[in-house]
């Protein structure tokens, strides 16, 4: 296929990545939700991310697989259906209102997210020329930070009310009591994945009727070669992307997740101030996309990883030193350099491995459980100490030395270890 015939697929390919993050993004609105109609504490309701992170360790390889016998298309496309039944399935969930059902909601969601992801994260790098693929993978993922800027300044909105009662703190002359107090907050979650849910549906069909150009071997795919190539694993700068991207995933979504919660709860802050400074922290998150992804031009990938990864670091630690509001426009600098950790380390990650990228996604798109872990650590640390709550951001500051390392020294492309 022609250069130019990549404009149209590239385009689409660029809609899922703002998908992903609005349902990605939605989940520290629905914690701060869940505590409230399901009653838990920020420990237990933390456990919303590991149910949805879950299924990207547990269906990367079987979707590699499945990519590897068909084509990224029809991953994409299976992906954005079971996503869409996942987005409806939230309205018999709110009718149980059983925190269970909540979680496993979320995990069907999820899983067709990680079709989406570790189909277009490989795709984008390989639909045009190599030596600007990880600018293309950062323009692509600046779509991601649109999405999780419209999820949390917007729709955020939608779902929060300003009143967070408890039953001690209902008041007494509420309309229906605590059970109708449950119920409005109950159904206030479901116009975001009814949106969600048709939007899906509808870039699905667009999907099928669009001819996408097949890359790397698919047009002459050996069925009886390898689904799933672990020996890409012996390559050091994969080994170390797949590393740095779990304690990546599991540092930005430590801060992420409790964001809403460390407003509220701990800085004193209203619901509704809350939201809106959840919108600029997701803004600084998608201009230092769209900054990052100029840089690029005329600086190193890895020079910027590096810089990005250490001024991370030192930002942590103002926030365990300071917390409070200290530690909340902290955070919003926090954003604006965790923008381009992740594509420019799987982007990294991927560079020489030609058929070996379908394999090499699905490890990365693994790695992101970091999600389902450090951040309920991250939790658990800020729940057992409230009043050093802000020590628990000690986690995040370690998962970005990580990043450091892979910015360094990681990322550098060896021969692979024979056995």
């Amino acid at each position: 296929m022609k250069k130019n015939s990549y404009v149209l697929p590239l385009a689409l390919i660029f809609c899922l990545f703002f998908l992903w993050a609005i349902s990605s993004n939605l989940l520290p609105t629905m914690i701060r939700q869940l505590m409230k109609t399901c009653e838990l504490n920020a420990f237990e309701a933390s456990f919303t991310e590991s149910a949805y992170w879950l299924a990207y360790f547990i269906f990367p390889i079987p979707i590699a697989m499945f990519m590897k016998r068909y084509s990224y298309k029809a991953g994409i496309i299976f992906g954005l259906a079971l996503a869409a039944i996942g987005s409806f399935l939230f309205f018999p969930a709110a009718i149980v209102k059983s925190y269970n059902v909540y979680l496993c909601v979320f995990f069907v969601i999820a899983t067709g997210m990680c079709f989406l992801e570790t189909a277009a994260n490989p795709y984008v790098t390989v639909l045009g020329k190599p030596e600007t693929a990880i600018r293309r993978l950062n323009l692509a993922q600046s779509f991601n930070g649109l999405g999780a800027f419209i999820a949390a300044m917007f729709l955020s909105k939608l779902v929060l009310g300003e009143n967070s009662y408890t039953r001690d703190t209902l008041p007494v002359d509420y309309i229906g009591g605590w059970d109708a107090y449950v119920q409005t907050e109950t159904d206030s979650m479901r116009l975001p994945y009814l949106i969600l849910g048709s939007i899906l549906l509808i870039i699905a069909i667009v999907f099928i009727f669009i001819k996408f150009p097949k890359i790397g071997g698919e047009e002459t795919q050996n069925k009886d070669s390898k689904l799933i190539d672990f020996s890409v694993l012996k390559r050091s700068h994969v080994r170390w992307g797949v590393i740095a991207q779990f304690f990546y995933n599991g540092g930005q979504t430590a801060i992420n997740s409790l964001f809403i919660v460390y407003c509220t709860v701990y800085a004193g802050v209203s619901m509704e101030v809350a939201t809106t400074f959840f919108g600029l922290y997701m803004l600084m998150f998608l201009v230092g996309r769209w900054i990052g992804t100029a840089l690029m031009i005329k600086f190193s990938p890895t020079s910027m990883l590096l810089v990005y990864s250490l001024m991370l670091i030192c930002l942590c630690i103002v926030i365990v030193v300071f917390g409070g509001y200290v530690g909340l426009y902290a955070m919003l600098a926090v954003s604006f350099f965790m923008s381009i950790i992740y594509p420019t380390q799987f982007s990294l990650a991927l560079q020489g491995l030609g058929d070996q990228a379908k394999s090499g996604s699905a490890f990365l798109v693994m790695s992101i459980v970091g999600n389902a872990c450090l951040p309920q650590l991250t939790a658990f640390f800020m729940h057992q100490n409230e009043d050093v709550y802000h020590i628990a951001y000690l986690i995040p500051m370690v998962c970005f030395g990580f990043c450091a390392y892979y910015g360094w020294r990681g990322y550098k492309i060896k021969e692979p270890v024979n056995e």
